[in-house]
């Protein structure tokens, strides 16, 4: 394991806390109190808001902004100029014209799960939550949360597929069932949720392991 490696030109707060083998590249800021996990890479002019919680091997890609208090669990990528926002209801002023302050709203962050993905120019509203190993398109605007592996696109962005753990689309093999070409995993769909992966080994797609009869 290494130290991280930061950028002179990035701005880091002496309180936020950077795992071993990340790296912060030029101009990236990270804020006080933020927590970034092993081997993450913050591409140019990222930014990560105070208090966010970043796990291991996370890409933010160039200028991806991400605001607290989000959520990005292990392996998420969030694309070139993808933002997570915070505030459902923005206003720079309240009623009365004074400024807003911290105090004067409340912040809601993005949740983002495992090994999920988020293009270049999308954009997720505040309080979303992107499941895990979905993949949300370039330039689409998540207004809604996003199912596990689910593959969203559009203004809102709407479900137009399915993806598997590789991000690969994945291809119906029967009603109900589906499989990845890169990875040959099997999945189930019911009800519009999506299970799995299997395997060719765990028999029929939709049965786990610890499904399978065991009776000797």
């Amino acid at each position: 394991m290494t130290e991280p490696r930061i950028a002179p030109t990035a701005d880091v707060d002496p309180s936020a806390k950077i795992g071993e083998d990340s790296a912060v590249w030029h101009l990236a800021q990270v804020r006080e109190g933020a927590v970034l996990g092993e081997g993450c890479i913050l591409g140019r002019g990222s930014y990560v808001g105070p208090g966010v919680r970043i796990g291991d091997r996370v890409k933010l890609q160039n200028y991806a902004l991400v605001y607290e208090p989000a959520v990005l669990e292990d392996g998420v990528f969030i694309g070139p100029a993808a933002v997570l926002t915070n505030d459902v209801y923005p206003r720079s002023t309240d009623v009365d014209g004074a400024l807003k302050r911290d105090g004067d709203w409340t912040a809601a962050g993005v949740v983002v799960r495992e090994g999920a993905s988020v293009g270049a120019r999308a954009v997720v509203v505040a309080g979303r939550t992107i499941g895990r190993h979905a993949l949300v398109a370039a330039g689409a605007v998540v207004t809604r949360d996003v199912p596990d592996f689910a593959l969203v696109a559009g203004v809102p962005a709407r479900r137009m597929g399915w993806v598997g753990r590789a991000g690969v689309p994945l291809e119906q093999v029967s009603p109900g069932r589906w499989r990845c070409p890169a990875k040959g995993e099997l999945y189930t769909e019911d009800d519009g949720v999506l299970s799995g992966p299997y395997t060719a080994s765990d028999g029929q797609a939709g049965q786990s392991p610890t499904d399978k009869d065991t009776t000797p």
